[in-house]
């Protein structure tokens, strides 16, 4: 595995504030997920239009969960706010919200 400088200084930014072990493994995958999908361009070069890209690209092209796209967008806040010492404002993009699923009852006559 090739060494980076600065996922290392995400990683110690981690550990600084006592995330947990998982936390830190996942924040890695999903911040080097971004900066690949990105065309490896440093993070700092970035704004919102990549943040957008990438989280749509997560949403429509992998498909995944509500709550896979909330942890992806956390990982990325996590490293502009603490690592790149730099708020995201106006980002069109908010946090995603688990579709509600209605039980199955049966009727009397169903059970």
């Amino acid at each position: 595995m090739s060494y980076s400088p600065f996922l290392e200084s995400v990683r110690v930014e981690l550990r600084t504030r006592h995330y947990s072990l998982k936390t830190e493994k996942s924040y890695l995958y999903w911040i080097k997920g971004y900066i690949l999908f990105n065309d490896k361009k440093h993070p700092d070069e970035m704004g919102n239009r990549e943040i957008e890209r990438f989280l749509n690209h997560l949403a429509v092209n992998r498909a995944v969960s509500a709550a896979t796209q909330n942890q992806a967008l956390c990982a990325i806040i996590f490293l502009y706010r603490f690592v790149i010492k730099r708020d995201i404002k106006g980002l069109n993009y908010s946090f995603s919200k688990r579709d509600v699923t209605l039980p199955t009852v049966l009727s009397a006559d169903e059970a």
